[in-house]
């Protein structure tokens, strides 16, 4: 779901595989927030009729084919880098239809995306894993006049500290294909880095709420992050 190259190990190679095993199924329900079990569904999209989508970092591509299946978008790009988890989303939705599974770094099929897409999201997806620096930007060229960014990511880290006051990552635990231990960067930041860090990439329109945590040892507050790209 983040930056993976050919050069470096699948880091989510492991990642939903056991859940795969067992639900096959498209989801009845589109979940923003971390717990996955309420909150705001697919309509903080705004109006998805005869759009062009893509799911940024979207794994086994669950969100983008609900969204395929039960809403009316025009064709629902499901972007990701990671092998493993692109071979998943094919065997379990490569049949539905206006889904694409698109294995691919999300900073380099946004580049050659210029204008392409009415609206762009994330779902704990590649915005936490990529250099927001670098994705805002390309995700603001990706988008046509007046299209949106929409983006959950995690108010704090899973460990209980408060998110970074900068534009810096923090290296979480990992596992390569065949189980090793490995690290990887993931981007938690304050509401104010995320509307400075949107605004210099050009859009407008930023609107940011928090949801509380909900119940369990991992439970964890959500940000849910919308931008426009100026008409």
């Amino acid at each position: 779901m983040g930056r993976v190259t050919a050069t470096r190990p699948d880091l989510w190679h492991h990642y939903g595989r056991s859940r795969a095993d067992t639900d096959r199924d498209i989801p009845a329900s589109f979940c923003w927030l971390w717990g996955q079990d309420t909150g705001p569904g697919p309509e903080v999209l705004g109006p998805v009729s005869g759009a062009y989508v893509a799911d940024l970092g979207a794994g086994a591509a669950r969100h983008a084919a609900h969204l395929a299946v039960r809403h009316p978008v025009a064709r629902i790009d499901a972007v990701d880098a990671s092998p493993g988890q692109t071979a998943m989303a094919l065997d379990l939705f490569g049949q539905v239809p206006r889904l694409q599974i698109v294995g691919a770094d999300v900073v380099a099929h946004l580049h050659a995306a210029h204008a392409s897409y009415d609206v762009l999201y994330s779902v704990f997806g590649a915005v936490d894993f990529t250099d927001p620096r670098e994705l805002l930007p390309t995700a603001r060229g990706a988008l046509s006049p007046g299209g949106r960014l929409v983006f959950s990511t995690l108010a704090h880290f899973l460990s209980g500290h408060v998110a970074e006051a900068s534009v810096a990552p923090r290296q979480i635990a990992a596992k390569t294909q065949d189980g090793e231990a490995a690290w990887m960067p993931r981007w938690v930041l304050q509401e104010l880095v995320w509307v400075k860090l949107l605004d210099e990439a050009g859009f407008s329109d930023i609107s940011i709420e928090t949801w509380p945590a909900g119940k369990g040892p991992r439970a964890a507050a959500t940000l849910l992050v919308s931008a426009r790209r100026p008409a």
